[in-house]
C-alpha cells in the first residue's frame, strides 16, 4: 500500500511540474517540428549516414536552422518536399540570415542526385545561395562535412519516404 501511495505522489508531482513549465509541445515551433529522418549519401568513398530534422511546411522551411548553434556533426535539416506546397521541382534560393553556424547546403534533384553543394556558407549572410537548377529537396549539414566526407555533386541521396521522380 505504501509503495502505491508513493508512486501516486510521484506521478502527481511530475504532472504538476510539467504543467508549470509554461510551455507545451505545440507552443515552441522548433520543438513541435523536430521530427527526424535518416538520410544516406552514397559517394565515391562510401556511404554516409545523417540523422536530420525535417522541414516540410512553408513555416518550417522559412525558419530552417536559424538561430541554431548546436548542429551535431552528423545532423542537419532536410527540406522535403521542396517546394513545401508541392508541385514540380524548381530552382531554390537559400540564405544564411539569422543563422550563426556555417552550413553545407546540398541541393538535390528529383532523381536523388546532388545538383550543387554550397560549402561552408557564411553565417548571417543575406546573399542568395542558388541551386542553379530545379531541385526537389535541400539538405543542410554542419559546415565542412561535405568536404570532410568527400561528398560531391552527382552523389546519390536517399531517405525514407523520398518519392522517386
Amino acid at each position: 500500500m505504501r509503495v502505491r501511495w508513493v508512486t501516486l505522489l510521484a506521478v502527481a508531482a511530475l504532472g504538476v511540474a510539467s504543467g508549470c513549465s509554461g510551455t507545451t509541445a505545440a507552443s515552441d515551433p522548433v520543438e513541435a517540428s523536430a521530427q527526424t529522418v535518416t538520410v544516406t549519401i552514397k559517394s565515391a568513398n562510401g556511404q554516409h549516414t545523417f540523422l536530420v530534422e525535417t522541414a516540410r511546411t512553408k513555416d518550417e522551411q522559412e525558419r530552417g536552422l536559424m538561430f541554431r548553434t548546436d548542429i551535431p556533426q552528423n545532423g542537419g535539416m532536410l527540406f522535403a518536399p521542396y517546394p513545401p506546397e508541392g508541385g514540380p521541382p524548381r530552382e531554390a534560393n537559400f540564405w544564411m540570415k539569422n543563422t550563426p553556424s556555417p552550413l553545407d547546403i546540398i541541393f538535390i534533384r528529383a532523381d536523388g542526385t546532388i545538383a550543387r553543394i554550397a560549402e561552408n556558407t557564411a553565417p548571417q549572410s543575406e546573399t542568395q545561395i542558388p541551386s542553379g537548377e530545379p531541385v526537389s529537396a535541400v539538405l543542410e549539414l554542419r559546415g565542412g562535412r561535405a568536404l570532410d566526407l568527400g561528398i560531391a555533386e552527382g552523389d546519390h541521396v536517399a531517405w525514407a519516404g523520398r518519392k522517386s521522380q
